[in-house]
C-alpha cells in the first residue's frame, strides 16, 4: 500500500506581502500528477493547510478545488487532512458533512461527546487498498491545545503526558480493530525533541518548543508517523517517525531546505520504504550574499549582473535579499539598490543594512521596534520584565499562548 506524506503547505502565506498563490496552484498540480504516477493509495496532508486561521477566499478556493479534482481524477483515493496549529479547527470542520459525502476524512480540531469522550470514530481512519479491502488504520489526531488535553494530576509535565495520554487511547483503539496484517500509521501536528526549526516561520506550539514531546509517543508497533510543523524534512528518533517538510519555502531562511513530499510503501504490518519526492520550486530565491554582508558597490555590481527581465514571466521573478555593509547609514542606498535593480528579473523583498561589520543589521541594533514587527509573545515577555524580574513563569507565558491560540481562531 502507498501512502503519500505531506504537510505544512500554508495557503494563503506571503512573503513579504507578496503572495505566494502561485506557488501554491503550481505544487497542487504537481501533487495531483504525482498522486497518478506514483498510483497512490492515501494521500496524508498533516496540518497547516491554511497560513492563517482566518484565510482569504483565494486560499480555500485553491484547496477546494484541490480536493474537487483529486475526486474526479482518483475515485479510489483515500485523503485525510488533520488540522495544524495555524489552522482554524472550527473553519476546517465545517464541511464535514460534505466531505465525508465525497470519502475525504478531515479532522480540524480535537472533538469529544457528550460524555467528553474522545470522538474515535473521527480520530480512527481505515485505509483499503485499490480492492477495497483493509490495509492499515491512521491515527488522525489533529494539533492538540491545551484546553484539549485531559487533566494530569501528579505528573512532572501534564502537557507532554496529556499528549501521549490522547495518542494512547487512540492507538489502543486501533488494535482493537484491526486484524492480522494491517498497519497502524499515526499522524501529527506538533514539535518533537531532537529537531531541527525554522525559528522565521514556524510558531512556537502548546507551551512553547520547551514542551518538546519524546520519540516514545509512538510505540514501536506503529508502522509510520506522518508529522506536520517543521519545514525542514527530518526523521525524529528513527526512520519511520518523520516530518515531510513544508512543500516551499515559507522564509529566507528555508532557500536551501530540500521541499518535498514523502511517498511512503506499507507490507503488511511493516514499513518497506520511504521515498522522498523533491517538489519543483515555481519562484527561485536569492540571497546576496549567500553569506555575510557586501560592501554597497560590490552589492549593486552583483545587482547590475543579474539576468535581465525581458521576455520573462514577471510572475515568476525570484525572490531577493540584499545584505550590505556600511560605516555609517546612507539614505540613497535604496533609491540605488532599486535603480541597479531597474529591468532586471528579481524582485526586492528585503534589504538588511550592517552597521560596523559585526553581522548585525539596522534592524537588530534598533531597540524600540514598531509594534507590528513583534509578536504577541515578544511583548507579552518584554511587559512582564518591566514590572518583574526575569522572564514570566512558564505556566503563566503556556496560559498566554493558549489565549492568543483562541483569538487566532475567533474563539469568545
Amino acid at each position: 500500500m502507498k501512502l503519500l506524506h505531506t504537510s505544512d503547505w500554508h495557503l494563503g502565506h506571503t512573503l513579504h506581502d507578496v503572495a505566494r498563490d502561485l506557488e501554491h496552484e503550481a505544487f497542487l498540480d504537481w501533487l495531483l500528477e504525482t498522486i497518478g504516477k506514483r498510483r497512490v493509495d492515501a494521500l496524508l496532508v498533516a496540518g497547516d493547510v491554511f497560513d492563517t486561521a482566518n484565510p482569504s477566499a483565494r486560499a480555500q478556493s485553491l484547496f477546494y478545488r484541490f480536493l474537487t479534482e483529486a475526486r474526479r481524477r482518483y475515485e479510489r483515493l483515500q485523503v485525510v487532512i488533520v488540522g495544524g496549529n495555524h489552522d482554524s479547527a472550527d473553519r476546517l470542520d465545517a464541511p464535514t458533512p460534505l466531505l465525508d459525502e465525497l470519502g475525504i476524512h478531515v479532522v480540524g480540531g480535537l472533538s469529544r461527546g457528550p460524555d467528553r469522550r474522545l470522538d474515535l470514530e473521527r480520530l480512527v481512519v481505515p485505509l483499503r487498498d485499490a480492492e477495497g479491502t483493509v490495509r492499515a488504520w491512521v491515527a488522525a489526531v489533529p494539533f492538540l491545545r491545551p484546553a484539549d488535553l485531559p487533566p494530569m494530576a501528579g505528573v512532572e509535565d501534564p502537557l507532554v503526558e496529556g499528549v501521549r495520554a490522547i495518542y494512547q487511547e487512540v492507538f489502543e483503539e486501533i488494535r482493537r480493530r484491526r486484524g492480522p496484517g494491517e498497519a497502524i500509521v499515526g499522524m501529527g501536528h506538533l514539535y518533537m525533541s531532537g529537531t531541527a526549526l525554522s525559528e522565521l516561520s514556524e510558531r512556537r506550539i502548546l507551551g512553547g518548543n520547551q514542551h518538546a514531546l519524546p520519540h516514545d509517543l509512538f510505540p514501536d508497533d506503529v508502522a509510520y508517523v506522518a508529522l506536520g510543523h517543521l519545514h525542514r524534512p527530518q526523521a525524529v528518533g528513527r526512520a519511520s517517525v518523520r516530518y515531510s517538510g513544508s512543500p516551499l519555502p515559507l522564509s529566507l531562511a528555508e532557500i536551501d531546505y530540500p521541499h518535498q513530499v514523502c511517498l511512503v510503501e506499507l507490507e503488511g504490518e511493516a514499513l518497506a520504504s520511504v521515498e522522498a519526492i523533491r517538489v519543483p520550486r515555481t519562484v527561485e530565491m536569492l540571497r546576496i550574499p549567500k553569506s555575510g554582508a557586501l560592501g554597497k558597490e560590490e552589492a549593486l555590481e552583483a545587482l547590475r549582473a543579474l539576468p535581465e527581465a525581458e521576455g520573462r514571466d514577471p510572475e515568476r521573478r525570484p525572490f531577493l535579499e540584499l545584505r550590505v555593509a556600511l560605516d555609517r547609514p546612507d539614505p540613497t542606498l535604496r533609491y540605488e539598490v532599486e535603480s541597479a535593480l531597474e529591468g532586471k528579473y528579481a524582485r526586492l523583498v528585503r534589504l538588511a543594512v550592517d552597521l560596523g561589520g559585526d553581522g548585525k543589521t539596522l534592524a537588530d541594533r534598533v531597540a524600540k521596534r514598531m509594534l507590528d514587527e513583534l509578536g504577541p509573545e515578544v511583548v507579552f515577555e518584554n511587559r512582564w520584565k518591566k514590572s518583574y524580574e526575569g522572564a514570566p513563569p512558564p505556566e503563566l507565558l503556556e496560559a498566554f499562548l493558549s489565549l492568543v491560540h483562541e483569538i487566532e481562531e475567533g474563539v469568545r
